[in-house]
């Protein structure tokens, strides 16, 4: 009997909380769900672990691409921050030192097990969540720093001569290779550093160290894959027979 008055009593105080107190628990254990068992969780499945109703539930968010898009609101444009824009933008700090807080604080920001595992389980299953972050960050990282790097390197303006293929490449290659480090630890479960800021000062001198040269090269086409020579045959190699 006890038992039966405290399951009541808790099915009243949820029945009271405010429109806006459920929507924040429904948004926060849908984070929380998705995290842990991806996209193939049903909103039943959802409802049930929250200890409300699938109609209650259906109540706030009619369909379950209305819940996603609000988790993506929560955990990807919610955690984003303008002040990175401006930081990799201003020239008169160096870039070395720019690149460096940005992504400092940038892996503050996603170095978190909701925030990775949502974004690989999305892509994994199709959902729109990582194509839309992805797009957001090379239009406002990615394509940047390659301009960047580009003005550090004295090469002519992007406004001159566009933004080839493989500077973007290069400049997500930095920006993967920093963002694995989360892929590793929260996906794989695998040990990474403790001292990230260490492997971000790492990752970006070696970057320095060698982008602005590749990207020379690039414009004087020197790393162009050269045209085969007419009448030139590749002899196959010959293993000696046992």
């Amino acid at each position: 009997m006890a038992a039966e008055n405290r399951s009541a009593s808790s099915k009243q105080k949820r029945r009271r909380l405010d429109p806006e107190d459920r929507e924040r628990e429904i948004i926060d254990g849908a984070v929380a769900f998705f995290a842990e068992v991806g996209f193939d969780g049903g909103l039943r499945d959802l409802a049930k672990r929250l200890g409300i109703t699938h109609q209650n539930l259906f109540r706030y968010f009619p369909t379950k691409e209305a819940l996603i898009d609000r988790v993506y609101e929560e955990v990807y444009l919610g955690r984003w921050q303008v002040e990175w824009e401006v930081l990799l933008a201003d020239r008169t700090i160096a870039l070395e030192l720019r690149l460096m807080q940005f992504y400092r604080s940038y892996l503050q920001a996603i170095f978190r097990y909701d925030w990775v595992r949502i974004f690989v389980f999305a892509g994994l299953k199709g959902v729109g969540i990582t194509q839309r972050y992805l797009e957001l960050v090379q239009a406002r990282v990615v394509e940047p720093l390659a301009r960047e790097l580009r003005a550090a390197t004295g090469l002519p303006d992007t406004s001159e001569v566009p933004l080839l293929p493989e500077e973007t490449e290069l400049a997500w290659g930095l920006h993967g290779e920093l963002f694995y480090l989360a892929v590793r630890r929260w996906v794989y479960e695998m040990k990474v550093p403790d001292d990230l800021d260490m492997v971000v000062r790492v990752a970006v001198v070696k970057f320095l160290s060698g982008a602005p040269s590749a990207m020379r090269l690039l414009h004087e086409g020197t790393l162009r894959t050269p045209a085969p020579q007419p009448g030139r045959r590749v002899r196959p190699v010959r293993r000696n027979p046992r």
